[in-house]
């Protein structure tokens, strides 16, 4: 492992780090646990990086191609399917957390409330968090539910970075504007890191810078 890999002021990433990154995500990755209270939650062990956002909005399926893996994260048409909060081992220095979506979902909202309490807790608790993802349909952008969640998070100091899915669905320029228009309402929010990541999982559009951008996070870096 290297002592440090470089991305420069700017977020633009380097070479080295998307070698480390691409060598990181090949390793092998698998469940280890599922917690649907918080006295199920595994204990702490590596660096964690966690996977937010509207139900249906591409969380699994993204976590599946970082991984090239096809069924690691169970992945649905229909909302809610992530009922727990899911980890997943990528070899010996990150862990891969999948949260269940908020918004729509065909549970009781019992069901929702159960949930949106456990991840809340997951947040504010878990102190080898490094990073939430919390990603974005990029079709549509920013919707309240996106923009209550980033306010909860500033308020518990958790550093989130957007990641607009399934942008192979939208025209270069609509994404362009998407991207400019969340950057500027990222500048007002603390606790979000500055850079966001164009995906799509289908198109394997911006995996790699992803990984690279996520590896980081497993070792000491400094900009270049």
């Amino acid at each position: 492992m290297p002592e440090e890999i470089h991305i420069d002021e700017n977020g633009d990433i380097g070479d080295d780090a998307l070698e480390f990154g691409r060598k990181l995500f090949e390793s092998e990755c698998r469940f280890i646990a599922g917690a649907n209270d918080y006295a199920s939650l595994p204990a702490s062990e590596f660096p964690e990086i966690a996977f937010a956002g509207r139900s249906n909005v591409g969380k699994s399926s993204l976590i599946n191609a970082l991984v090239r893996q096809t069924s690691l994260a169970r992945t649905s048409k229909t909302p809610g399917r992530t009922q727990q909060i899911n980890f997943f081992r990528l070899g010996y220095d990150l862990t891969l957390v999948d949260l269940p979506g908020f918004g729509y979902a065909k549970v009781s909202k019992q069901k929702v409330g159960d949930w949106t309490a456990l991840i809340h807790a997951y947040l504010k608790g878990r102190v080898t968090l490094r990073r939430l993802c919390l990603l974005v349909d990029s079709r549509h952008g920013l919707k309240e539910n996106d923009r209550s969640a980033m306010r909860e998070l500033d308020e518990d100091a958790v550093v989130y970075q957007i990641v607009l899915t399934k942008t192979d669905r939208i025209g270069a320029t609509e994404l362009e504007d998407r991207i400019g228009s969340i950057s500027e309402e990222l500048a007002k929010h603390p606790a979000a890191h500055p850079t966001v990541m164009p995906t799509s999982s289908r198109d394997n559009i911006g995996i790699a810078e992803l990984r690279a951008e996520l590896a980081t996070l497993s070792v000491s870096y400094q900009f270049g």
